[in-house]
């Protein structure tokens, strides 16, 4: 893998958590990376859509949101199974030309997104995959996250990997659909899956405009 840069400069179309999450089983945890920004514009000799992962600092510094246009150098993503996004340790990067501000009464929501303490503070339901694509891939409260599954402990390099979908946004959004339960599997044939109720309590300490 080159450790050369790679120039980019395009259009935001949604600033969204950038987030590692870890299953074994029954057990998960989240690693909160930063933010996930989508672009579409030129990415090295290429014109096209693309995922470039920043860190909180630089979110906090330039205040991205949909409609900026961007620039900077990135690096590919060497383990793509373990990142959202398709480039990553980004630098030189400058707001090129500050968009409209698109904060919205209804969904999908955007503007700049909350600190990763705010979603974490939130917390997630899972968000039906063909709902993200059609109606949650703009918003502030949509998550795509990488995933990792530990299958067994007793044989570390023994592992999968998929993608998730999740909301962090109100309970009374009318785009959301939650999709079926998710399913982690672990040794010897065992299936453990994630039950309704498991949603319900992340977010029972919100009403349900928060």
């Amino acid at each position: 893998m080159s450790d050369t840069k790679i120039f980019f400069q395009g259009t935001i179309f949604s600033v969204q958590p950038r987030i590692r999450l870890t299953r074994s089983f029954d057990e998960r945890f989240h690693n909160y990376l930063g933010y996930s920004l989508q672009l579409e514009g030129e990415i090295g000799e290429q014109k096209e859509e693309y995922l470039v992962g920043i860190g909180k600092a630089a979110q906090a510094r330039h205040d991205f949101r949909a409609g900026d246009v961007i620039s900077g150098q990135c690096l590919m993503v060497p383990e793509p199974d373990l990142e959202p996004v398709h480039f990553y340790k980004v630098s030189k990067l400058k707001v090129v030309w500050r968009g409209m501000d698109k904060k919205r009464q209804a969904p999908p929501w955007q503007g700049v997104p909350p600190v990763l303490e705010e979603y974490r503070r939130r917390g997630r339901r899972r968000l039906a995959a063909k709902t993200y694509e059609t109606k949650c891939m703009v918003c502030i409260w949509g998550c795509l996250m990488a995933v990792e599954m530990i299958i067994d402990h007793w044989k570390p390099d023994l592992r999968k990997y998929r993608r998730e979908t999740f909301c962090y946004g109100p309970k009374s959004c009318k785009f959301y659909k939650p999709g079926p339960t998710r399913k982690v599997p672990g040794r010897k044939g065992m299936v453990w899956e994630e039950a309704d109720w498991i949603d319900e309590q992340e977010v029972s300490h919100r009403e349900d405009d928060e």
